[in-house]
């Protein structure tokens, strides 16, 4: 659970980043990191489509330079989009104003409001820089589709047990989740599960 769901500190660590949504509103809102890539985005946009619905793609600035295509196919489809730095840099492993200058660097890509930290790590300084210009979105629920540890019924599993009003639920359109078969195993299921539950699905 200590994964799955964030622990109280880092609530309290980072009090202006959201967590979760509306409490009291039977919603959830889909999210996907570290895209966008030709092999796995596209397949996550068709499913999307075929169930009418709308996500936050939180997307490397590097993986936009390399594939353009596959990110106007994002756009396109009327997807929110969120700044996940140009390199998948991790905040903590990073002076603050290299670790601002990569994020700042996505945004000229992206233009967008929105910012997931990757891992879901920030110095304080960077964090208190980052929320003056962007929503800073952490994570109710990540669904770890990209462990190699788990298997794809275990994933799908953290979803239906961990889910709730509110929810922001982080799945990755990335190889990692793709070869190891969560993705796919566990993505529509978890869409049939959470329709079936009565949840609608929003974006930020």
């Amino acid at each position: 659970m200590f994964i799955e769901q964030p622990p109280l500190f880092y609530r309290v660590l980072y009090p202006d980043a959201i967590f979760r949504m509306d409490p009291n509103e039977r919603a959830v809102y889909l999210t996907f990191d570290d895209g966008p890539i030709p092999e796995v985005t596209p397949w996550v946009l068709e499913l999307l489509a075929e169930y009418d619905i709308k996500a936050t793609f939180f997307l490397v600035g590097d993986n936009i330079r390399k594939y353009p295509d596959t990110y106007q196919q994002v756009v396109d489809a009327g997807h929110r989009i969120g700044n996940h730095t140009f390199n998948h840099i991790q905040g903590l492993h990073y002076r603050t104003k290299n670790y601002l200058a990569n994020t700042m660097k996505a945004n000229e890509v992206m233009k967008t409001d929105l910012f997931r930290p990757p891992h879901g790590h920030m110095r304080m300084h960077q964090y208190l820089t980052l929320k003056k210009h962007f929503r800073i979105i952490m994570w109710d629920l990540v669904t770890r589709d990209y462990s190699k540890k788990l298997r794809p019924e275990q994933v799908l599993e953290n979803v239906k047990r961990f889910v709730r009003n509110g929810s922001i639920i982080t799945f990755h359109d990335s190889l990692k989740s793709w070869q190891n078969g969560c993705l796919q195993y566990a993505l529509p299921r978890s869409i049939e599960y959470l329709k079936q539950e009565g949840y609608e699905f929003k974006v930020f």
